[in-house]
């Protein structure tokens, strides 16, 4: 799928590009130390001349287990620079979905952080066997240490012999409701993806002070290369606490970050408890999931209107921004926003009607930041690449001037008594009720009803809310269709690796619980 105009553009070209234009600044700081734009260059460099001399070829594929860090990054732009494809392996995923991951993708060669990752690095040496090249970031008995082998290489120039139509990404879903994909993207639309839609539509500061906290793998790594295009610095923490957080935005002066909403939530809950001068942040970007609208005005009131929102998936990435004045009007903050310049999108029925405004529809976009296609998957990416658009599975209404206000996935959609029920209308109407933290909705089998909604309930500490005051506060908001006929208080949620309600588990979870009564 290309929608590009034109496009001689590739990802390595255009970080080196960005890294050239100021050698003397900080690329990358981190609790360990800095490396300048300079640095960041000659090290790519060097990493090149390893890779090359170590027989990987064009159009081959590196797959990468790291924390946020300088030296991870610069090695994924030193192979998409040759021609070579980057496959990101999360950071805390299980030993079954990294193997999977460099199986499917046929990775050539695995590059592990032994500072976080060490083990696994074993683990994954000892499965994929002697066909896939193993190398360490750091030294490592197990493989050689890329860093050293980079350093003894000597001084090289970095270069950039990839194609627009190189296969740059090939960028793995969550798997929270089956396998995990891969949606490849060339370097045409890599670049769409990674720099000019942020730049377009993110409201990123003048020099902006990025904090990488959540995983560079996934969204959050959309946001480096536009911060370098801007001059400005990407900051590391090594593991999301509280308190390295609050710690890291004084000392960097951070004026924006990404977060998934359960981190904006513990930061929040330790906001009181911090003494850090915080009042540098001028942005928080938070996206990944849905995000409940009374934390956000929590933090609204505590921070100011410094919130900005970003909407898209792995394979249409960003789809929609609701900007941070947009935040200030209450009625707004169960939206997504308004599409982003370069993304059009349509609400489409079953039947790929456009529907009318105000009515419920798939979410389904056409832009240049979209994947081009399913790793191996020809019949899925047919599917989800219908006539040229992606249908994200997302259903949404919008109104009259176009903001979006999404009100679940498609396959999450709960049928009972024959009427349609979304779960994210009961869980907004859960946690609007005094006294609920969080809170999940899922269908569950019924005899009589067909499915059932069934919610898990996370209350805020001290609380003596009841069941039934929570059951009464739905059904005055919602009605009777959309109360749940199971209300189970929780001390936790499962989470996804990306921070994700992961409702799977959590579905598996409340059946058990019910066939244990």
């Amino acid at each position: 799928m290309n929608l590009s105009i034109h496009s001689g553009l590739t990802i390595a070209g255009q970080t080196l590009r960005a890294l050239r234009r100021y050698p003397d600044r900080i690329a990358f700081s981190s609790e360990i130390g800095t490396l300048s734009y300079a640095g960041a260059v000659d090290l790519i460099g060097r990493i090149q001349s390893v890779f090359s001399r170590g027989g990987l070829k064009r159009g081959e594929r590196v797959a990468l287990l790291s924390e946020n860090s300088a030296e991870s990054w610069c090695t994924a732009v030193a192979a998409q620079g040759l021609g070579l494809s980057v496959t990101w392996l999360h950071p805390k995923g299980s030993l079954a979905d990294h193997s999977f991951q460099v199986e499917d993708s046929e990775s050539a060669a695995i590059v592990i952080s032994t500072a976080t990752h060490s083990e696994r690095g074993r683990d994954l040496a000892s499965k994929c066997g002697s066909a896939v090249k193993l190398f360490s970031l750091g030294a490592f008995d197990a493989a050689p240490d890329l860093l050293q082998l980079a350093a003894d290489s000597g001084a090289t120039t970095a270069v950039d012999l990839a194609e627009p139509d190189d296969i740059a990404l090939v960028h793995y879903t969550g798997g929270t409701t089956g396998r995990s994909k891969g949606a490849v993207r060339s370097n045409r639309n890599a670049v769409a993806f990674a720099c000019v839609s942020v730049l377009a539509d993110i409201e990123l500061p003048e020099l902006p002070h990025y904090l990488a906290i959540a995983p560079n793998s996934h969204a959050g790594g959309t946001m480096l290369l536009p911060t370098w295009h801007r001059g400005g610095t990407v900051h590391t923490v090594s593991k999301f606490e509280a308190d390295r957080v609050f710690n890291a935005i004084e000392k960097g002066r951070i004026n924006i970050t990404f977060l998934v909403p359960t981190m904006l939530y513990a930061l929040l809950d330790h906001l009181e408890l911090a003494r850090n001068d915080i009042g540098s942040l001028q942005c928080i970007y938070y996206g990944a999931a849905p995000a409940s609208p009374q934390r956000l005005q929590q933090a609204i009131d505590r921070l100011g209107p410094i919130l900005s929102q970003g909407y898209g998936q792995t394979e249409c990435y960003p789809i929609s921004v609701l900007r941070r004045q947009d935040h200030l009007v209450p009625e707004l903050l169960t939206s997504c926003g308004l599409p982003v310049a370069n993304c059009e999108v349509r609400l489409l029925d079953s039947a790929g009607r456009e529907v009318p405004v105000g009515e419920p529809g798939e979410i389904c976009a056409r832009t240049p930041a979209a994947m081009d296609f399913y790793w191996r998957q020809p019949e899925l990416s047919a599917e989800t690449l219908r006539d040229g658009w992606v249908h994200t599975g997302d259903v949404a209404r919008m109104d009259e001037r176009g903001y979006m206000f999404i009100v679940d996935r498609k396959k999450d959609l709960i049928i009972s008594g024959g009427f349609n029920v979304y779960p994210r209308e009961v869980e907004d109407a859960l946690t609007n009720c005094p006294g609920v933290k969080m809170a999940a909705v899922v269908g569950l089998p019924d005899n009589y009803w067909g499915e059932t909604v069934a919610a898990a309930v996370i209350v805020e500490p001290g609380s003596d809310i009841t069941k039934d005051t929570i059951v009464a506060h739905v059904k005055a908001l919602k009605g009777a269709i959309h109360t749940p006929k199971q209300v189970h208080i929780v001390t936790e949620l499962p989470l996804t690796s990306l921070g994700k309600i992961d409702k799977v588990r959590l579905r598996q979870n409340l059946m058990a619980n019910n066939a244990g009564r």
